[in-house]
């Protein structure tokens, strides 16, 4: 009997071994809650990778298309380049005339007014030339009134000369008469005859110098002094001597800075049309941008336009398109190209704009060179219409 019982109690142990051992409660429901998921069904159709993929290309390039047509309407406004420079007048200054360099009265870097007294030369000798001119003039005047007095006096010597005319005239008649009868001998006659033909050349000849003496009087003998051609011409002599005298002090003609002062030094000789200094304007100011030929489609006068210069940093100025130039920079060059020999490269081609600036007063000084990036606002908008 105790053989059976342990038998059966080995059999039912193996039973036990065999049977799945239960987990406890806490785990079965953790367990249920995950593979929950797995046992709801299929997943949604849009999140498929055969599906997700086109859908996306198609959005990027809607995205893409609608990016480029954005920029495409608005870029066509504003065209910019940083080909662009300060321009101000300048000025080599030189004088016409000749001389030794009196004084200098200004120095390297000096801000002058226009009239300022830039340097001087020696003025004697033009001194003297105007008072030779003016004593010339004087001359002048008095050899008008001569010619003047010259002029009545020979119409009183042909008033008496035709006195001595009619009486060898009458005398001539009557000789003339008494030979006939030969009351008279024949040379008496003939001198009566000479005398009166010597008497008529004689008044005709004062005549003729009358009328050449008028002639200089230019046809008029109460000319005043001053309206004739001589007394005008010594008077611009005058004039170009004061002038020459006056120029032998050189004025600043503009405001603006003085430059290289120290190639001109006194005591020096300065040859006429020599160049002394350099005088660069303060107001006349503005800016060079050499757009490219294809960014002027609708660039025109009166553009508003924004410059921004490299020496300023963060500092933006408004000014405006005075001038579009009517021909390239390579048109205005000593040496143009030549494109007919056959050796001949397509270069986009620069034209200079020329743009105005508006300066109020505390701006910091533009210099002519510096480097300036300019856009220019044309004001064009693009239309759907002109890619249909």
């Amino acid at each position: 009997m105790s053989t059976s019982t342990a038998a059966l109690r080995a059999l039912k142990e193996r039973e036990e071994d065999k049977a799945p051992t239960s987990p406890p409660a806490h785990e079965e429901d953790k367990a249920a809650t995950t593979e929950q998921p797995t046992t709801s069904g299929s997943p949604p159709w849009w999140t498929s990778r055969r599906v997700l993929r086109p859908v996306l290309m198609v959005g990027g390039l809607v995205a893409v298309l609608l990016v480029a047509g954005y920029m495409w309407l608005t870029g066509g406004r504003y065209v910019s380049t940083d080909d662009a420079y300060v321009r101000a007048a300048k000025l080599m200054v030189s004088t016409d005339v000749s001389g030794i360099v009196a004084g200098i009265d200004v120095r390297e870097g000096q801000v002058v007014r226009k009239g300022d007294v830039l340097f001087r030369l020696d003025p004697r000798q033009y001194d003297i030339a105007l008072a030779g001119a003016k004593a010339q003039l004087a001359q002048t005047a008095l050899s008008i009134e001569a010619m003047k007095q010259d002029y009545r006096r020979m119409l009183r010597d042909a008033e008496a000369q035709q006195a001595q005319v009619d009486q060898a005239e009458a005398q001539f008649r009557r000789y003339a008469a008494l030979v006939t009868g030969g009351s008279i001998s024949q040379s008496t006659y003939d001198d009566a005859r000479f005398k009166y033909d010597a008497a008529r050349q004689t008044l005709a000849s004062l005549r003729q110098q009358a009328q050449t003496q008028i002639a200089k009087l230019g046809g008029n003998p109460d000319i005043a002094v001053t309206d004739h051609p001589q007394y005008q011409q010594a008077r611009a002599q005058v004039d170009e001597a004061q002038r020459q005298l006056d120029h032998s002090t050189v004025r600043a003609p503009f405001d603006g800075i003085v430059s290289k002062v120290d190639t001109l030094q006194p005591g020096m000789y300065m040859a006429a049309d020599t160049a002394a200094m350099a005088l660069v304007s303060t107001d006349q100011v503005w800016v060079e941008a050499n757009m490219k030929e294809t960014d002027l489609t609708w660039v025109k006068p009166g553009d508003r336009v924004t410059v921004a210069i490299d020496t300023y940093p963060g500092r933006v100025w408004v000014g405006t398109v005075d001038v579009v130039s009517p021909a390239s920079g390579a048109e205005f060059s000593v040496l143009p190209a030549q494109n007919a020999s056959g050796n001949w490269v397509k270069v986009v081609q620069r034209i200079p704009l020329r743009i105005v600036v508006d300066r109020k007063a505390g701006d910091p000084p533009l210099r002519a060179g510096m480097s300036v990036i300019v856009d220019v606002d044309t004001g064009h908008r693009r239309q759907l219409s002109d890619i249909l």
